[in-house]
């Protein structure tokens, strides 16, 4: 199959997962590396030995069909809408936009220009996620009936470098680590219907305790504890709670409870873990995992399976459309929490397909 020409703009913390990732799937051929900040794009690029541009001059290559995007999240959007009007595929980093408003826009002129939008998480095509899915599928659990997703801790100052973007609009635990739990959840059990949340600030300041800004106060402009109820149109409820205020805790990241069984889903933001299964009155126990891609860190799994749809002409898994859908359930916590009633989601994108159990390494199809 015919390599994709790759370009990224946002050399940042995560770009160097990505890169190395992206040495696993052939597909992708990446021909260049830009950011805003001129100096760390060269930097990435002698470490992995590829080519460092300004953001015009990737844009404006025509051996670059697809154009990763990992800036921060309050920039996705801007970026991404450039992309497309590029005339050029784009795959994004989480979330989508910081807000339905803007997010829809960029939707609406990617198929306008005839190209594809996609956007992390793609760990939910790693292999313990993939053959839980499948276990779903085939009726292990027997009919999902409920469940829980949570992801709580005390705030990423004791360990970011520069984490005031997580405090300040676009941030918070909801955008930040949300994508991951509820794009599980709807590979899981299909689309959101419904919202009822709550969202809370406990801190009107923090304290970065890691280095080089430790004992620097940051302003929290966003809510830092949001939690609800997601009501699935598959009519299955999950308990969800995203949280930086949290010294401490025992939940799993995520469980799902149905008509014969309850099931213990890996961490999200992970592409392997152990799957446990267990019936009423019955020990839990260890499910194989049959699926590729969860031995590692795959980030990149999600533009790959883009570009070899691009090449198979057929729908690429971590879409635009999921992406939004994600973003207007994660927004309807806030919006359901303001208004003091449940909040309708209109989006229903298909659920992606599952990635086939017998995959060799590096190919997606």
């Amino acid at each position: 199959m015919e390599r994709v020409g790759v370009g990224i703009i946002g050399c940042g913390v995560i770009s160097g997962a990505y890169l190395k990732a992206a040495r696993g799937f052939p597909i992708l051929d990446i021909r260049g590396l830009a950011d805003i900040r001129p100096e760390v794009a060269e930097a990435q690029a002698r470490a992995f030995g590829l080519k460092a541009m300004s953001v015009d001059a990737l844009l404006a290559d025509p051996a670059i069909e697809l154009v990763v995007n990992l800036t921060i999240p309050i920039a996705h959007v801007a970026v991404s809408r450039r992309v497309v009007e590029a005339g050029k595929h784009v795959h994004s980093e989480k979330p989508l936009g910081i807000s339905v408003a803007e997010a829809r826009p960029l939707l609406e002129a990617a198929r306008a220009r005839g190209v594809r939008v996609g956007c992390a998480p793609d760990t939910f095509l790693g292999g313990a996620h993939q053959t839980c899915r499948l276990l779903v599928d085939e009726g292990a659990i027997g009919k999902p009936v409920a469940g829980t997703a949570f992801f709580m801790c005390p705030g990423h100052e004791r360990w970011h470098p520069a984490p005031a973007f997580y405090y300040q609009t676009g941030g918070g635990p909801m955008l930040d680590m949300g994508p991951y739990y509820i794009t599980a959840l709807v590979n899981l059990l299909g689309p959101v219907a419904r919202v009822a949340g709550f969202a809370t600030k406990a801190r009107a300041e923090r304290i970065i305790t890691s280095e080089p800004l430790a004992g620097t106060r940051v302003p929290v402009e966003v809510t830092t504890h949001v939690a609800g109820t997601l009501a699935f149109a598959s009519g299955a409820t999950v308990s969800v709670a995203m949280s930086f205020d949290v010294p401490k805790h025992r939940h799993l990241p995520i469980e799902l409870y149905g008509t014969k069984a309850s099931m213990l889903v890996p961490d999200p933001n992970k592409f392997g873990g152990d799957i446990m299964l267990a019936q009423a009155g019955v020990d839990w126990e260890a499910m194989p995992t049959q699926h590729r891609y969860a031995d590692g860190n795959y980030r990149s799994i999600g533009a790959a399976d883009m570009a070899h749809a691009i090449r198979a002409k057929r729908p690429h898994r971590a879409s635009g459309d999921l992406a939004f859908h994600v973003l207007e359930v994660m927004e309807a916590f806030q919006v359901s929490s303001a208004h003091g009633a449940h909040v309708t989601i209109e989006s229903r994108p298909e659920r992606p397909a599952m990635l086939p159990t017998d995959l060799e390494q590096g190919t997606l199809d």
